[in-house]
């Protein structure tokens, strides 16, 4: 978990970077189109560390659960199933 953890947080920093500089583009009044290629740049990055979780989810979260209850891990399953569901309607 240490390694993906390091990966996630390094990755939401540079998407913090990325939207300070958005936000110095619309201050300096940068085009709207140089403006829209960074938004999706950032847009994908976000998307991306959502992509990331729910690979650390199913591998660590999920993995976790095999040892347990067939009630566990429909539990399990339940919650992993609607954490993805949410994601995919936000996203």
């Amino acid at each position: 978990m240490d390694r993906e953890k390091k990966d996630v947080l390094l990755r939401l920093r540079r998407i913090e970077g990325q939207l300070r500089g958005l936000q110095r583009m619309v201050e300096e009044g940068v085009g709207c189109a140089d403006i829209l290629m960074q938004v999706a740049a950032a847009t994908a990055a976000i998307k991306k560390v959502g992509m990331v979780m729910v690979q650390t989810y199913m591998e660590e979260c999920l993995d976790k659960t095999q040892k347990e209850s067939g009630v566990k891990k429909k539990e399990a399953l339940k919650d992993f199933q609607m954490a993805v569901s949410r994601y995919i309607e936000w996203a």
